[in-house]
């Protein structure tokens, strides 16, 4: 290869080690506290940077020294806080800058190791074009199809023609599925290829698209691989990366439950070939389509040029610490073993907790963690602590929770355990939807494509908030009460006056259910809850609650108006309301509250505008994904915010005012119910 394929990532062919003593982190958050365990395990300096919003994240405070910049995005900027800060050299963890390669020449040219492979081989693996030209070279097998550059629409769709429909359609640059658009028919083709082009440009700043095959039910299979300066590349064995929704991974494994070790060597050697077609250096990931019914068949996908999210897997079975390995090649010492000393033990199953809600479509969440209870006996990736604020202005994954076990059967079980054990209070997260996910049979046999989520996704959503839930919240809330009030007689929420005791009630509204009452009696010390048909013993404890004789670990977090619990297997959000009466004895006005963090984009009404039921009122949107508000009923709107306004979720952006009756009609009206002493919505 050219030399311009070693002009970064650490000492070339022929050059001394150059000595590592300090390391910049250009990320954040789990990914950071990552690198920043193996630089203290090797004895080495780790030096992070921040924004002001994250001026005590997790990741700041466990550095060795930090440094303060404007964005995790500006190349400039972070090579000017490594000389700074003195360091040697640069480790762009994965996203951001991890696969620029302007930012790997800009490293070299500052006199920094950019811990990573050259900025020819970002270039060439980082365009799927020429990707596909160079593993091409190597005999690597690609997905049949048209790969170009600078294809306009009508040699597309001539192409599509000679392919044969269904096709994919591909933006060159960029991954994460965006710009992807399956095609089945020849009418579909223009608006896809228009759709395609405008999303590839918004996202990546390149419209440039080509076409494959459209395999209907594929498996996604990747491949770790090292490489040094020395000429030795070796591979980890493969990941199955199969359970995807929209294209973004969200359980992995490794090895994958469904290849031979006929066939694992053979996906092994073509990763190899395809790291030896750029001369790579460093740490990367060969990535596979196979279709489930031809698994001999491995088709060349793209090869990511950086440290993967999943790569905690390939360590857990191999024992090998990935990123000592990176620091190690930038060193310029050779790979510390060879391809005969891999070893793959037991199994390994890692799921990503992320911030969004997915009974609401997976709308991305945020709030600030107020209690955090993670499981011990497996690892946990994360930057979480209480007071954490989970905001819309970076990617929604919280953890990595990776189970390891001498079979896929305990792994599984054990990673269901351990998500039934994770609680991030304060913090929506998708942690119910994975073990929905790992129950599947299908998962369970290991028969698994990526399009396996999308169609049994009815059957995932969370369940509804169980009796014993909403007993337990009661109960806290009871004593939440009880400890507020003055300790006397007619203070004391036992129900206590002539006569039998008065229960306790509080009224609970469930997303899933109608409102629901919480009967207590007895203290909240020892109570009996009665929740419809159900009835429950209770007692709390510190950490706990018992339940019908069984003592439960209990996470839960009181304020004045809402309640968080964490029980085994389930997380829920209770807020405490008390239902609001106008003046005039009617209730107020209907609100749009945000249904996650984010940024108004668009108002599409003016204060005081007439709107009907269902009308748009406005957009809010966060991490790209945009949501419109419709009015709750008819009325007058009374904006509250205006583009450009940064939300909360539920923050209260728009009423709809209903018209006031005539005084005649108001007259008549029937005096309101009295107001439940306790209201609860879920």
């Amino acid at each position: 290869m050219d030399d311009e394929l070693h002009r970064s990532g650490g000492p070339q062919r022929g050059e001394e080690p150059r000595m590592i003593d300090s390391v910049l982190i250009a990320n954040r958050g789990e990914i950071a506290m990552r690198i920043l365990r193996t630089l203290r395990d090797l004895g080495l300096t780790g030096i992070a940077v921040h924004t002001d919003e994250d001026a005590d994240a997790a990741h700041v405070a466990a550095a060795d020294r930090a440094v303060r910049i404007d964005s995790y995005l500006d190349g400039a900027e972070i090579i000017a806080a490594a000389r700074a800060a003195g360091a040697d050299a640069v480790h762009p963890g994965y996203g951001f800058l991890a696969e620029r390669a302007d930012f790997a020449r800009a490293c070299d040219e500052a006199g920094l190791v950019f811990i990573g492979p050259s900025a020819a081989a970002i270039e060439t693996m980082g365009d799927k074009i020429s990707a596909r030209a160079a593993v091409t070279a190597r005999d690597v097998p690609v997905v049949p199809g048209l790969a170009e550059p600078g294809l306009d629409d009508e040699a597309l769709i001539a192409g599509a023609a000679q392919i044969g429909y269904p096709v994919l359609v591909k933006p060159a640059a960029g991954g994460g599925g965006k710009g992807m658009h399956e095609v089945f028919a020849a009418e579909e083709l223009p608006g896809a290829l228009a759709a395609a082009r405008r999303e590839a440009a918004g996202a990546f700043g390149d419209d440039t698209l080509f076409l494959e095959r459209l395999i209907t039910a594929p498996r996604h299979i990747e491949v770790q691989v090292l490489a040094d300066t020395h000429g030795h590349v070796i591979h980890l064995g493969e990941r199955e990366c199969s359970l995807q929704r929209r294209h973004q991974k969200v359980i992995e494994e490794a090895p994958s439950p469904s290849l031979t070790p006929a066939q694992r060597e053979r996906f092994g050697q073509a990763a190899v070939a395809a790291a030896r077609a750029v001369d790579y250096v460093g740490a990367g990931t060969v990535e596979f389509i196979i279709d489930g019914a031809v698994p001999d068949a491995p088709f060349f996908l793209e090869m990511n040029t950086r440290l993967q999210v999943e790569h905690g897997v390939t360590e857990a079975i191999t024992g090998i610490d990935l990123v000592a390995e990176q620091i190690g090649v930038a060193s310029g010492l050779p790979l510390s073993l060879t391809q005969d000393q891999v070893r793959l033990e037991g199994h390994a199953i890692e799921a990503r907790v992320y911030a969004e809600d997915a009974a609401a479509g997976f709308l991305p969440t945020g709030g600030t963690v107020l209690a955090l209870d993670l499981p011990d006996h497996v690892r946990i990736d994360h930057a979480l602590s209480v007071g954490t604020t989970v905001s819309s202005s970076y990617d929604p994954m919280l953890a990595k929770v990776i189970a390891h076990a001498p079979t896929r059967t305990q792994a599984l079980a054990a990673l269901d355990r351990a998500l039934g054990d994770t609680h991030v209070l304060g913090v929506v997260t998708n942690t119910a939807f994975l073990r929905s996910l790992l129950a599947l049979d299908e998962v369970a046999r290991g028969d698994l494509d990526t399009g396996l989520i999308e169609r049994r996704l009815s059957e995932l959503a969370p369940p509804p908030v169980t009796s014993r839930a909403l007993a337990v919240a009661a109960l806290l809330h009871w004593d939440q009460v009880a400890r507020s009030r003055p300790d006397d007689l007619w203070h004391r929420p036992t129900g206590w006056r002539l006569g039998r005791p008065a229960p306790f009630v509080v009224r609970l509204d469930g997303h899933e259910q109608p409102p629901l009452e919480v009967v207590l009696t007895g203290s909240p010390a020892q109570a009996r809850a009665r929740v419809g048909e159900d009835e429950f013993t209770l007692a709390l404890h510190p950490g706990a609650v018992t339940v019908d004789g069984c003592r439960l670990p209990l996470t839960h977090h009181c304020t004045e108006d809402a309640l968080w619990i964490g029980l085994p297997g389930e997380d829920r959000e209770l807020t405490l309301h008390r239902r609001i009466h106008s003046p005039t004895g009617r209730e107020a006005a209907p609100t749009l509250e945000s249904p996650m963090p984010g940024t108004v984009t668009t108002v599409l009404v003016a204060d005081g505008d007439r709107v009907s039921a269902g009308d748009p009122v406005l957009v809010v949107e966060a991490m790209k994904m945009e949501h419109t508000l419709t009015a709750p009923g008819d009325g007058i709107v009374a904006l509250h915010v205006a583009a450009g306004h940064r939300v909360a979720r539920g923050e209260e952006v728009a009423q709809v005012l209903p018209d006031e009756p005539d005084i005649a009609g108001s007259a008549s009206d029937p005096v309101p119910e009295p107001v439940p002493q306790q209201e609860v919505s879920s």
